[in-house]
């Protein structure tokens, strides 16, 4: 073993979540290793070759709005791009794109490699230790560094273990090698570590699709990016496809499935309950006739077709077998196996709400070593953890994002209360307040906050102030602005089958309709000025929907007043008089942060919570 320096923050991964957490240290003023098993692998995307989706998309926007490089990247790979759920109310519109995966790795990789204060290191993490406040990160090749943090971002690699059908092997995603040393020393450590399970459809040759039997598949125009730092106009390059399975497919499936290492008891991990395999779907929707499947490209240069919607652990040639059963796929040529992954990861109920272990300070957790499932999701936990990590190390106070604040917030305050017996997957109904927390104002709610923290840039933050300015200056155009009735304005409103009117009228009381947009009064609002779209989008939501975010922004100052309610840290919650047995275990287990987070945790009752607010003002807690 030899000596190989001493780093600010290492970083254990170089997927989703150890590339932001990386930068963001780097980029706050820490010296950072960030270490990886294989460097070809940086910023991977070993199953869906796209970024965002329901609720995915709003974390994306919000790394991007607190200074974070996913959003930037996955618009410069950007194949397809298509805004989902249009025909629903603006809290649920989510942005997906379709992007190559290769440019993405390439490119994410190539901005660890010039960053300033960061090195990227190909090497095994293999031991783990801490010796007084420096930790002692040691490679397979025998390199030791002190770390003032450690920020452990594994991604399935920890432990990892491939299941095809009955064949099964040591191995991280995509053929690389596992981490298979690390796992006991987190456990010397004193870190629980579970087995989680996550799968991937298989690639198929482009020239073995039948295109002419798929339903196409278009992206969205215009298109709209992920990053407020993203000004040059994006074009779709690529079209998807959908497809069907049938009863020849479930039927061999069905006629295999003892063969599934799902079903035979070999799996021991589990799996995603929102994204199931094929067998899986199978067999908990038996009466539905059929399951939608998505043909989508990996990338520009590549002929890999990715068949989103059948990740599969059957033996490679019941795969074949059921993937020829579908239309368009009746020839397809298998260039990769659907395969299952199982992999360790830790309790996330022995993280704060920064991300950091309770009991080993400066060793932080991200993304799917938390529980978590998904690239974005990760992604949103390693800028987490990599500001909390510099700042602590810089003596400063740590980022903490509420629920109300974020989809980040959700996430991890989700995490660390609620814990997870499955891979947590974000969806917009997991937050309370999605009709305040929406993709279009992620700037709004968190650009601020990245300014403060060093991660925004002077020309960025130029920007946004004009842009908040051009927000305010329409609100009180769209108020002060005041149509007389003609037969004009009468002729629009019928048309779109509202009332006329017969008294002078407001623009911002006709936005309001639900019938009317500013595009439907933009032959009678002459004196609109030449704002960004966006500028427009968010006025008229706000409008639209006034009095349900005001309802929204008093239930969050209401929760933000309990959250004020702090908890310390050292409380014995087994002394507490007239708190429940189980709830007390809860506490303990948890320890939460205030009360708000303990109102939150499973088992911990309203009666619990007053029990708590009782003992606190005894104690003559106020804070």
């Amino acid at each position: 073993m030899y000596d190989a320096g001493k780093i600010d923050v290492a970083v254990i991964g170089a997927g989703h979540a150890g590339i932001e957490a990386g930068l963001a240290a780097a980029r706050l003023g820490c010296s950072v290793c960030v270490f990886t098993i294989n460097l070809d692998a940086v910023g991977n995307c070993p199953c869906n070759p796209s970024i965002g989706g329901t609720a995915k998309g709003h974390l994306v926007r919000e790394i991007d709005a607190l200074g974070g490089e996913m959003g930037k990247t996955a618009d410069a790979c950007m194949l397809q791009s298509r805004m989902l759920n249009l025909g629903k109310g603006p809290a649920v519109h989510s942005l997906r794109a379709q992007i190559d995966r290769n440019a993405y790795s390439r490119i994410m990789k190539h901005k660890l490699e010039q960053c300033e204060n960061l090195a990227l290191r190909q090497g095994e993490v293999v031991d783990l230790t801490r010796h007084g406040e420096k930790w002692h990160v040691i490679t397979r090749l025998g390199a030791e560094f002190e770390a003032g943090a450690v920020i452990l971002a594994t991604g399935t690699f920890l432990g990892g273990k491939v299941y095809v059908g009955e064949a099964s092997y040591e191995s991280g995603p995509d053929g690389m090698f596992p981490s298979a040393f690390l796992p006991q020393a987190l456990e010397c450590l004193g870190i629980s570590l579970r087995r989680f399970k996550t799968g991937t459809p298989a690639r198929v040759l482009r020239s073995s699709i039948d295109f002419s039997q798929l339903e196409e598949q278009k992206g969205d125009e215009p298109v709209v990016p992920f990053s407020y730092d993203t000004l040059t106009k994006l074009e779709n390059k690529a079209v998807c496809h959908v497809s069907w399975t049938n009863d020849r497919t479930k039927e061999v499936i069905l006629r295999n499935i003892h063969r599934s290492p799902l079903y035979s008891g070999m799996i021991e991990g589990i799996g995603p309950r929102y994204c199931p395999s094929i067998e899986d779907k199978i067999m908990r929707f038996p009466d539905k006739p059929r399951h939608q499947l998505f043909i989508e490209p990996c990338g520009a240069q590549t002929e890999e077709m990715y068949l989103q919607g059948m990740s599969s652990s059957l033996p490679e040639e019941v795969q074949i077998q059921f993937y020829h059963t579908i239309k368009g796929l009746e020839h397809a040529q298998i260039m990769r196996s659907a395969y299952a992954i199982e992999y360790d990861c830790c309790d996330p109920l022995e993280l704060t709400s920064t991300l950091e272990f309770r009991d080993l300070p400066g060793l932080y957790g991200a993304g799917q070593f938390n529980g978590s499932s998904g690239y974005e999701e990760a992604a949103a936990q390693g800028l987490v953890a990599g500001i909390n990590a510099a700042r602590k190390l810089q003596g400063k106070e740590p980022m903490v994002l509420d629920r109300a604040s974020s989809y980040i917030g959700t996430l991890i305050d989700d995490l660390v209360t609620k814990g997870v017996s499955d891979p947590y997957r974000m969806m917009t109904s997991r937050s309370e307040y999605r009709l305040v927390l929406r993709q279009d104002n992620a700037d709004e709610r968190l650009t601020p906050l990245g300014w403060e923290i060093g991660l925004i840039s002077q020309e960025r933050w130029e920007r946004f102030c004009e842009k908040q300015r051009q927000k305010e200056e329409e609100l009180k155009r769209v108020q002060n602005t005041v149509f007389p009735p003609s037969e004009k304005l009468n002729s629009i409103l019928v048309s779109h089958e509202t009332s006329p009117v017969s008294t002078g009228v407001r623009l911002s009381e006709l936005l309001k309709r639900p019938q009317l947009s500013y595009c439907a009064l933009q032959e009678v609002d002459t004196g609109r000025p030449n704002y960004p779209e966006a500028i427009f989008e968010n006025v008229e939501i706000e409008l639209k929907y006034e009095g349900y975010i005001a309802r929204q922004r008093a239930d969050i100052e209401e929760m933000r007043r309990v959250e004020r309610k702090s908890l310390p840290r050292e409380i014995d919650y087994s002394t507490i008089k007239g708190l429940r047995l189980e709830a007390a275990e809860k506490l303990q287990r948890v320890r939460p942060e205030n009360i708000g987070q303990a109102g939150r945790i499973s088992g911990v009752s309203p009666a619990d919570i007053s029990v708590l607010l009782i003992w606190l003002m005894g104690k003559g807690e106020t804070a």
